[in-house]
């Protein structure tokens, strides 16, 4: 586990990778695959979303809970597919909400890889999961480096937007500086919640409204075709 093609991150996550917590993680998931479990993303992908966003160019930081669990579903970044995979529930709803709010046709594909080299960090809070065994891999470790993370973007960052949708990412979130940063909270997408609240709560307009009056330039949130 290294973060060699994340140099942004290296200065403020390096120290992590000597800690106890990170160790077990290690040691857990060395086990896991001495059993022959199948692991999801692959672990070159297991710091895809530090690597495609930079810690210099994070503008938004939208948090998911832990990976797809399905074959060639994950690599790295939250709610986002392989090109070929079908769009997963909840990000058809966020595609929904995406052309009421914006008048933005929904993507015929699920890889949001366009989004992060924009700038929006699309960060799991924990990194893996075991094949078809959802939240396998909850409470191994992975939750205290993603608030690593989260501390590091609140603290040397500024005027980032945070979109907390459903109340574990709320959760999480809890510790970030609403005086500094956008604090954007909704239900999350998933067909299960989405009617509560997410569907309507224009967060994605009110992102780039924020990142203008802020002099930085907005997300193009229309995906090009595959």
């Amino acid at each position: 586990m290294v973060l060699e093609k994340a140099p942004s991150w290296k200065p403020e996550l390096d120290s992590e990778f000597e800690q106890q917590y990170m160790q077990d993680l290690k040691l857990f998931l060395r086990a896991e695959k001495n059993q022959h479990k199948i692991i999801y993303p692959h672990s070159s992908n297991w710091f895809h979303a530090l690597e495609t966003t930079p810690l210099d160019e994070v503008k938004i930081v939208i948090l998911g809970q832990d990976p797809y669990h399905q074959p060639n579903q994950a690599h790295g970044l939250c709610f986002s597919v392989l090109p070929g995979v079908r769009t997963p529930p909840s990000l058809v709803n966020m595609y929904k909400e995406l052309q009421a709010d914006l008048d933005i046709a929904p993507a015929n594909h699920g890889y949001l890889e366009s989004w992060a080299t924009q700038g929006v960090l699309l960060l799991n809070a924990v990194l893996t999961v075991e094949d078809s065994n959802a939240n396998a891999h909850k409470g191994k470790g992975w939750e205290q480096f993603t608030d690593k993370v989260i501390a590091t973007v609140n603290d040397r960052c500024e005027h980032i937007v945070f979109m907390l949708w459903g109340s574990y990412a709320q959760k999480k979130g809890a510790v970030i500086d609403a005086e500094k940063h956008l604090v954007l909270r909704a239900p999350h997408p998933s067909p299960l919640s989405a009617h509560r609240g997410f569907l309507g709560c224009k967060h994605f307009s009110q992102a780039n409204a924020y990142l203008q009056q802020n002099g930085k330039t907005v997300i193009d949130w229309q995906l090009p075709s595959l």
